[in-house]
């Protein structure tokens, strides 16, 4: 059975593979149902369907500049980045007009996106949520196991570079409580303990 998304969804799809958001965005989007349980407060459509759409503009940037500027120094204020957001928020403005979303909610969308990575401080407490929700997939296996070629690193050097973002980039305690528990599981799965030194092949 379909839900109120799935339209949405369809319209996104084309956008996805690239940089892994499509596995990215949908465990942001659960992760997403998770906080919402915790803060019944929120706009559930308007965090949904901003994390469902907070990342598709990376797929019509410069794709040579994603790895090569996207990442490392100056990373948050590098062209590449920008334009994402930028690209990411046009998209999400026409697939939410296109799929009859009201006007109200397609603007604040478009407003979140437009600074989901680069605006260090939340404009609303729906986009804390959706910061939250796109965070979390940073502690989980497919994050790190994802993210940690991404930057060069093993598992092991990445959760620990990793683990103060708990506390320090995290808005909620709900947030924090699912990173905890997720780079708990981690470690123990990913056994980052006795695999923590990289060594050479045979």
């Amino acid at each position: 059975m379909g839900d109120r998304y799935d339209a949405v969804w369809a319209a996104a799809r084309p956008y996805m593979r690239v940089r892994k958001n499509d596995v990215h965005i949908p465990m942001a989007f659960d992760y997403a149902e998770r906080l919402l349980e915790q803060h019944p407060g929120a706009d559930r459509d308007v965090v949904l369907l901003a994390v469902l759409l907070h990342d598709i503009g990376w797929a019509v940037v410069d794709q040579t500049a994603i790895y090569r500027d996207g990442f490392g120094p100056g990373m948050m204020e590098s062209d590449v980045r920008i334009a994402h957001e930028r690209e990411g928020a046009r998209l999400a403005g026409e697939i939410l007009g296109a799929t009859g979303w009201p006007a109200d909610v397609r603007d604040e969308v478009v407003a979140i996106i437009a600074g989901h990575d680069t605006r260090s401080e939340a404009i609303s407490h729906n986009d804390e949520l959706v910061k939250d929700a796109d965070a979390l997939w940073r502690f989980s296996i497919a994050g790190v196991a994802i993210a940690c070629d991404w930057w060069g690193m093993t598992p092991s050097v990445y959760v620990d570079r990793t683990e103060p973002q708990i506390e320090h980039r995290l808005f909620t305690e709900a947030a924090r409580e699912i990173a905890r528990a997720e780079l708990d599981r981690t470690r123990r799965v990913l056994r980052t303990a006795v695999l923590d030194d990289p060594v050479a092949a045979p």
